[in-house]
């Protein structure tokens, strides 16, 4: 585990004491919550990007193609 010192605009620092507080957890939790969650939604989306880069309009359509037609279930419908 790594130690770091970070500077925060009172404001934000009380607003982080007052939702971790209210979620039962330490300000170090609850940072190391919200960077993890930064960093999946940024590595997420670097992954896709990749993943379009790769992509393939005809092996798609291809694949599209085989989907049969049908009616939505009840359910699924909006």
């Amino acid at each position: 585990m790594s130690t770091m010192s970070v500077r925060l605009p009172d404001s934000l620092h009380k607003r982080v004491r007052d939702l971790a507080k209210r979620e039962g957890i330490s300000i170090n939790q609850f940072i190391a919550s919200a960077l993890a969650e930064k960093l999946s939604a940024l590595l997420t989306s670097e992954y896709l990007d990749e993943r379009a880069r790769r992509g393939n309009r005809t092996r798609f359509e291809r694949a599209l193609g085989k989907v049969r037609d049908v009616e939505p279930a009840p359910s699924d419908r909006v």
